[in-house]
């Protein structure tokens, strides 16, 4: 029973051993069966946390442009050891975090057109801050793509359009 729950599971994605482990403890299956199974998933390559952390950390990087910090906050909640999940955040170097956090400022850059500079700064560094990137490196994409983009005042609007009294 317990080698049937883990085929149903591994058919729709991907698992870790210790997702997989949750789940037949769940349903409850005893330890000792569980952990033959298991060890049995893991000889024939059926259960490869290693080769999950690297394709965890490949899709949500590049899907999701989440930072190192998250990817490995995630890992972490999906039961990879340490050792597996830094092999895979390896895959992730400065550049590359610098590249997606750019990418998401200026994404998100065109939703914010109609802000102030101050307004769309908190907002753009708590995007980042929220996908895992720390404060410096959030602050610094941020200013580096308002100053490009140019049309960014340090205060409210002021051309009258959403002024109360304005003519827009």
């Amino acid at each position: 029973m317990a080698r049937a729950i883990c085929l149903r599971a591994l058919t729709g994605a991907a698992r870790t051993r210790q997702q997989l482990a949750d789940l037949l403890e769940r349903r409850g299956i005893p330890e000792d069966a569980a952990a033959a199974v298991l060890d049995r998933f893991g000889e024939v390559g059926l259960v490869d946390d290693a080769a999950f952390a690297r394709a965890w950390v490949t899709s949500r990087q590049a899907g999701r442009g989440l930072a190192r910090r998250a990817l490995r906050a995630e890992l972490r909640a999906k039961g990879v050891d340490g050792e597996d999940a830094e092999q895979a955040l390896a895959q992730v170097d400065d550049e590359d975090e610098r590249a997606s956090a750019l990418h998401l400022v200026e994404r998100r850059l065109r939703a914010l057109h109609r802000v102030d500079r101050v307004t769309a700064t908190r907002r753009l560094v708590g995007m980042l801050a929220r996908k895992g990137y720390n404060g410096g490196l959030a602050a610094a994409v941020v200013r580096e793509v308002l100053d490009e983009a140019g049309s960014y005042t340090d205060g409210p609007d002021t051309d009258g359009r959403d002024l109360p009294g304005g003519d827009g």
